[in-house]
């Protein structure tokens, strides 16, 4: 308590600019915050202010150390917000933007059951696959699956994520099953497009993350599209777990190639800043997070 006194004594006479007006502030005599900042800088060896009887001046020492001092002061005053804030209650409204496929899969069900335990919190859920502008359109948490890269915005992780090629048994029957990455010419490969450009499938083969461009006879720019022609047998399809959990388990889907699996682009939950969060976006953050972590949660959710 006292290490504590000191240093916010040492904050307060800085911010005020001198001793009296300090201790005017906490209603104390002008000699116990001198004797306080005597105490700070016996205790660390080091002279943290020159005083005179007209003005302070901060050492290099001293300038520091202000630094220091103020940062951790400053986390320890949100700290005890956000422990304040989580007795309360989460209110308001709140704008969800999330990729189609995934926010109808996996967001839009979880919905009933976080609203039923904020009941004060109202939500508005933005399916859509563009990459939205989460400042510029008052996104106040956008769900994406990526690596994330754009270092104005806060990312917090909610589950993992990997891609895999997935085709039914009836296809690879009929068709054989590929063994390298070279043998993706002879297969039929449902690729996604997107304005007329099909994207490329990433792999990691010899070490190296690889993109190929696949062939087939059909595309398209939604992957539930994708998914449901995999499921129909009509070829081999890149696609992410969380979309094909549940068909891999009971058999319909079954992974090729998994030997050149690529890192995964991870599930994040995206905002505008970290501190001061509005209690309802760390409450719905932290539910999706819950959520995902289940057991067995990717495999009942379809």
């Amino acid at each position: 308590m006292g290490q504590f006194r000191q240093i916010s004594t040492f904050v307060e006479v800085i911010n005020r600019g001198s001793l009296s007006a300090a201790a005017r502030a906490e209603g104390i005599a002008p000699a116990m915050i001198g004797r306080r900042l005597d105490a700070l800088e016996a205790r660390l060896g080091v002279k943290l202010v020159q005083r005179t009887t007209r003005k302070l001046v901060l050492t290099d020492e001293g300038a520091a150390f202000l630094e220091d001092c103020q940062r951790i002061l400053a986390e320890l005053e949100e700290a005890e917000s956000a422990v304040a804030e989580r007795s309360a209650r989460a209110t308001g409204h709140l704008l969800v933007s999330a990729p189609a496929g995934f926010g109808r899969q996996h967001v839009a069900p979880l919905l009933p059951s976080f609203l039923a335990e904020h009941r004060d919190v109202t939500v508005n859920l933005n399916l859509n696959d563009r990459l939205v502008d989460v400042v510029g359109e008052g996104i106040d948490v956008a769900i994406r699956i990526a690596t994330l890269s754009d270092s104005s915005l806060v990312g917090m992780k909610l589950a993992d994520n990997q891609r895999v090629l997935v085709a039914t048994p009836g296809y690879l029957k009929r068709h054989g099953t590929p063994r390298t990455l070279a043998d993706l010419a002879r297969h039929n490969c449902l690729a996604i497009s997107s304005e007329g450009s099909q994207r490329g499938w990433t792999f990691r083969e010899n070490g190296k993350v690889v993109t190929l461009k696949v062939a087939g006879n059909m595309t398209c720019n939604d992957g539930a599209v994708l998914h449901d022609w995999a499921l129909a047998g009509k070829g081999i399809a890149w696609r992410s777990m969380w979309e094909v959990h549940a068909e891999i388990d009971d058999g319909r889907l079954k992974t090729v190639l998994e030997q050149y699996c690529a890192p995964g682009s991870d599930i994040y939950a995206v905002f505008a800043q970290r501190r001061h969060l509005p209690l309802r976006i760390r409450a719905f953050v932290d539910f999706l997070r819950h959520s995902y972590a289940q057991p067995g949660y990717w495999r009942k959710a379809r």
